[in-house]
């Protein structure tokens, strides 16, 4: 089969590689297939101006015409790149970690809250339960910077991922990371533990778009039958953990924050403050505190 793109300069391959995605149905064709370009050509965006008139080699044509077949398939572009930027870090994938998505921004961000409200005489211990790519801890160890923090997961392949990232961060030297079921393995007492926990309901996964459904590891999106067993697990787990005043902040899915509020109080959590919302206004981030005795 023939390269569509051999023989093109830059700017006619990035418009014939935008037609094909458009035609494929896709909803940001034009930003998918600059970012793509860019990256088969290893160029940036000035880069890709400056030489707009040039041919592609041989090579270049080969590599775009890989990464468009892959994203026509529904492979995301984070997926073809093997990177994704969350809290204006680069952070690399593997198939067992999930692509860090914008709304998990906003845990970080009550995380951070939280964390600069305390009163305390030590550097925060912090617990990522569920880490994958280390993308929620190690965006809070960049803005906290006397903090330690300890990231658990199921697969060895996410926390070799995991460790690649704070080792490519600077931030080796204040981070662990743990194999284990949720914290099963952890002692504390910790001052904040956060998790991403699976709360896809089983029987919607196959409902997910073709880039969560086929390129997403079902192991970090299964929450079992209603969407809950991560939770019921983890919170529980997470009060013995904190230590007296610490706070637990977990990403909810949509409808979920109030169920979830409910288990906390189970598990004798403090709710101090209203789940926090995401930029579409869904509550993403829900908080507890275990009050001292």
């Amino acid at each position: 089969m023939s390269n569509p793109f051999t023989g093109q300069s830059i700017e006619s391959a990035r418009r014939a590689l935008a037609a094909q995605l458009r035609s494929a149905g896709l909803d940001e064709a034009e930003l998918d297939a600059r970012i793509l370009i860019s990256a088969a050509l290893g160029l940036d965006l000035t880069g890709l101006i400056a030489q707009a008139a040039r041919p592609l080699t041989a090579a270049e044509a080969s590599r775009l015409a890989q990464h468009a077949q892959r994203r026509i398939a529904g492979e995301p572009v984070a997926r073809i790149l093997g990177t994704r930027e969350f809290w204006g870090l680069p952070f690399r994938l593997s198939e067992a970690t999930l692509v860090p998505r914008p709304d998990t921004e906003t845990v970080v961000e009550l995380a951070l809250e939280i964390l600069r409200e305390r009163q305390a005489s030590h550097p925060p211990r912090i617990a990522d339960i569920g880490t994958g790519s280390g993308a929620i801890l190690l965006a809070l160890l960049h803005e906290i910077p006397d903090a330690f923090g300890v990231g658990t997961d199921l697969s060895q392949n996410a926390l070799i991922t995991a460790r690649n990232n704070a080792a490519a961060l600077g931030l080796a030297a204040r981070a662990a990371f743990i194999a284990c079921s949720y914290a099963a393995a952890l002692r504390g007492p910790f001052d904040l533990i956060v998790s991403n926990p699976p709360y896809i309901p089983s029987a919607e996964i196959p409902k997910l778009s073709v880039e969560v459904r086929e390129h997403d590891p079902h192991l970090a999106l299964d929450g079992g039958n209603d969407g809950y067993d991560a939770y019921r697990t983890l919170i529980p787990q997470a009060s013995e953990r904190l230590a007296p005043g610490g706070a637990l902040v977990v990403e909810a899915g949509q409808g979920q924050a109030q169920n979830i509020e409910t288990l906390m109080r189970a598990a004798a959590l403090s709710l101090d403050r209203p789940p926090k919302p995401d930029l579409a206004g869904i509550p993403r981030a829900v908080s507890a505190r275990k009050m001292p005795p």
